[in-house]
Order: structure tokens, then sequence, then C-alpha cells
């Protein structure tokens, strides 16, 4: 009796041990669950802020949306696309036949489109970034080929993946769902047609982010009135003031200096100046780069001067320090070192002489004296 007692004491024990074990493996599983669908609905909802997008909360409406309504966007595309069958989409205007599969300068292949990478970028300007960062979009090659050029792998090996307008217009999209505050697409200016086919696309699907178009500067007018009512930000950077510096440095484009001129003015014309919105973030306007170089070559002060006389005094510029001597700039005694604080001081100091008064002059305390 006693061992049959004890029998049953321990079986329940076993049993009720059993039950807690269940029990609390389905507590956890039930509380698993409650995290799972606490992170789907968070993830959800981050998904659903990001496609509204901080522009929309800004009240701002990207410029080519309207284009897109009214079938205009897809006709200049198609413009652009045709530029390339005897193609002068730049400066150089090579005048090969990009869509029978010829090659010029840039060396993009043909009419193939090849992007390198796209993410959020932090290291663009402020206002620019935000807080989820600059929708950024690099293309493979370039017409310019500098030779300090710190992308070289991209713009003049073109290492990069072969894509097309439809992934470039997921693409966009994508950066959009990530939170990105813009689409920046770098270094655009021979593959415009490209672009434009796919933010067609895009529009179609939801994107409502502003486009920042990220150029060298050197920019044909014929181009640019194509993209008028296309492009929110302009970002050119304004490399050289001296045409023998300019085919020194840059394979022989001694028109530079002229051609941004009037490439900068039209931008200006297009978009204004470039004012942050109450949310810090600048979705529409003319944001010039300034790369201060070594020993003068840029002519920086000189391009300050002439912003200051041709421009809007509360012109964005952006005087970069971060020149440093890369790709074949070691070939040139004249640009193969970092520039001093010296040498970046005397311009800011010549921006702020001739009024400048919307200045981006981070960056510049690690200098070297």
């Amino acid at each position: 009796m006693m061992k049959h007692t004890l029998f049953v004491k321990t079986l329940t024990g076993i049993v009720v041990g059993i039950m807690v074990v269940f029990a609390l493996l389905h507590l956890d599983f039930r509380e698993k669950q409650s995290e799972e669908s606490f992170e789907r609905r968070a993830s959800e909802q981050r998904e659903a802020i990001a496609q509204k997008s901080a522009a929309t909360d800004a009240g701002f409406e990207p410029a080519y949306l309207e284009l897109h309504r009214s079938g205009e966007l897809g006709s200049r595309a198609e413009k652009l696309w045709q530029v390339m069958e005897s193609c002068r989409l730049c400066p150089r205007k090579c005048g090969v036949n990009r869509l029978a599969g010829e090659t010029g300068f840039c060396r993009a292949p043909g009419k193939e489109l090849y992007i390198s990478s796209y993410h959020a970028h932090f290291g663009e300007e402020r206002p620019l970034v935000g807080r989820g960062g600059s929708g950024t979009i690099f293309f493979t090659h370039c017409n310019l080929k500098c030779m300090f050029c710190q992308n070289w792998t991209i713009s003049i090996l073109g290492r990069g993946s072969k894509s097309d307008t439809e992934r470039l217009a997921d693409m966009m999209l994508e950066l959009q769902k990530r939170g990105c505050h813009n689409i920046n697409v770098v270094t655009p200016t021979h593959y415009s047609a490209h672009i434009l086919k796919a933010l067609d696309i895009a529009a179609g699907k939801g994107l409502q982010l502003p486009i920042v178009w990220n150029t060298s500067g050197w920019e044909r007018l014929e181009i640019l009135k194509l993209l008028d009512g296309v492009v929110d930000i302009y970002l050119p950077d304004f490399k050289y003031w001296d045409s023998e510096m300019a085919a020194t440095y840059s394979s022989g484009a001694r028109s530079y200096p002229e051609v941004t001129k009037e490439a900068i003015r039209e931008m200006h014309r297009q978009v204004g100046v470039a004012k942050p919105a109450e949310d810090g973030i600048i979705y529409r306007g003319l944001m010039i780069r300034v790369l201060v170089m070594p020993d003068r070559v840029s002519g920086s002060e000189e391009v300050i001067e002439w912003i200051a006389e041709n421009l809007p005094k509360d012109t964005y510029v952006n005087i970069m320090a971060q020149y440093s001597p890369q790709y074949k700039a070691f070939d040139y005694p004249q640009i193969s070192r970092r520039i001093t604080a010296e040498e970046y001081e005397r311009v800011v100091g010549r921006a702020r002489e001739v009024g400048l008064t919307n200045l981006d002059i981070r960056g510049f305390w690690w200098l070297g004296r």
C-alpha cells in the first residue's frame, strides 16, 4: 500500500512538473509572439512614416510630380535618350552613338546603366542629411576625370553593377522607405536620360522626395533646361577659376570655368536660394561646393568673389577643406599634398569680406599649420 501511495505521489509530481513546464513554455511562446507582433507593428509604422516622408510633412511637393502627371517628364526623358544617338549630354560633345553601343570620353558603356552603390549617406551637407540621411546613388564613369579624384575607382575605372531604369526606380523608392530626406544622384550628367526615365517610373509608384543633382558643375545649358522643373536641389562643384588649371588637372577640360559659370547661373534661375525649412532640411535651391586646393590651384578666392558678384549674398556655399591627393595627384607636385589651415582660412576670410552670409565652413579644425 505504501509503495502504491509513493508511486501515485511521484507520478502526480511528475505530471504537475510537466504541466508547469508546458505552462511556462506557453507563456514564453505568447511573450515571444507578443514581442514579434509588437516589432512587426513597429516596423510597419516606421515604413508608413518613411513612405509619407519628411518632405510631405513639410508641405513640400517635388518639382517633378507635376511634370509626371502631365506626361512631360516622360517626354523629356525621351528627348535626353535621343541625345545619346550622337551624344552631347556633356560639354565634351563626343558625338558617339551610345544607342548603338558606342563609348565616348566618359566610358559609359553605350546606353547601358551601371551603378556603384546606393545608401543613406551621412557625410553630405547637414541640411541634406538631417536624421535620415541623404539617399545617395553613385553612378559609374565620369566626363571630367580629375587627376585627384577621390572616387576614381568608380568614376574612372567604372567599378559597379549593371542595372536598368526599373531597378533604379526601385532604389529611389527603397531609399524613401528607409527615411532618407532626398534622392541624391552623384555624377549624373552622362546618365541624365536613365535618371529621368527612372524618376518617371518612381513618381508613378509614390516617390515624393526632392531630387539632388550632385554634379561637377560642368553642364551644358541645353541639358539643364530639360531639367528645369525636374531637379529640386542643384549641388554643383565650382572646381577651377583658371582654364589652364582645368585643362591640366581635369583631362583637357579647358572650358570648365566659363561653362560652369553659365551653368550655375541657370541652376540659380531654376531653383533659387537654398534655405532650410522649419525642420532644418533643404528641399529646394542651389548649394555650391568650393574645394580649396593646394597652392591656389582651384582659384577659390576668385570663385568666391564671382559668387558674391553674380548671385545673392545668402547663396549656400560649402567651402570644403577635405582635399587629399588621390589617383594621379602625386604625379603633379603642385597638388601632391593636403592643404594647410592658412590656405583654408584665407578663402573663408575672403568669403566673409565680400559679404557671403550662408557659409558652410565645418571640418577644418584638423588641418595642420
